[in-house]
């Protein structure tokens, strides 16, 4: 299962990724995980000082890393069946020239989807603003970007892209009413449509 998570901040991306991790060890399928690589500082494998460090790159050096970081995982996606890619290229998009670069566009985003195995499936994750404003307060991210003001333009943004995407297996998620508990249960259920043969026969199995 090639996905790519896509959606605002807080919109639950990290929750659904870590959910699927677990749920794929009993039968030894192991997603090769790159949930926090595309978001500046990565906050999931970077020390405290690293992350400061990433921080506060100057712009060009952002820029710059973030391109290469993406067209890296390019590899990725064509290497691994099972593999979850959080915001990718997408969020660099709309992320970068916001918060990163504010000098620079990024232009590439449609080219690199025509090198994605026809089995990536695009998930366009969304929640109610009022959602999302809760959980920035209740659980604050070290380095928080989205601020409460933009959660609204943000999401329409990703809509956007996600529309506009090369990606013929693409869903949305509403992650509103869902708790990290429910979130996985969920989420197996609204895939099937866009899941391949392999992947359809990788969830009954772990079902049983």
């Amino acid at each position: 299962m090639r996905l790519i998570l896509i959606g605002c901040e807080y919109v639950g991306k990290t929750t659904l990724a870590n959910s699927l991790r677990d749920w794929g060890y009993p039968l030894g399928k192991r997603f090769h995980m790159d949930d926090g690589d595309f978001t500046i500082p990565d906050y999931h494998h970077l020390s405290p000082e690293d992350q400061e460090s990433m921080w506060n790159l100057s712009s060009v050096l952002k820029e710059r890393f973030q391109r290469m970081v993406i067209f890296y995982h390019l590899d990725i996606l064509e290497r691994y069946d099972d593999c979850i890619l959080g915001g990718f290229h997408i969020e660099e998009k709309i992320y970068g020239p916001r918060y990163y670069h504010p000098e620079s566009e990024v232009t590439y985003h449609r080219y690199i989807e025509t090198k994605f195995p026809s089995s990536t499936i695009l998930v366009n994750m969304k929640a109610d603003s009022k959602v999302i404003e809760q959980r920035m307060k209740s659980d604050p991210h070290p380095y928080q970007l989205v601020q409460p003001n933009e959660i609204d333009e943000i999401q329409d943004e990703f809509l956007y892209e996600f529309n506009q995407a090369n990606i013929k297996r693409k869903m949305e998620f509403d992650t509103s009413d869902l708790k990290p508990d429910t979130i996985l249960d969920a989420f197996l259920s609204a895939v099937r449509p866009v899941l391949t043969g392999r992947d359809l026969t990788f969830v009954d199995a772990l079902k049983k």
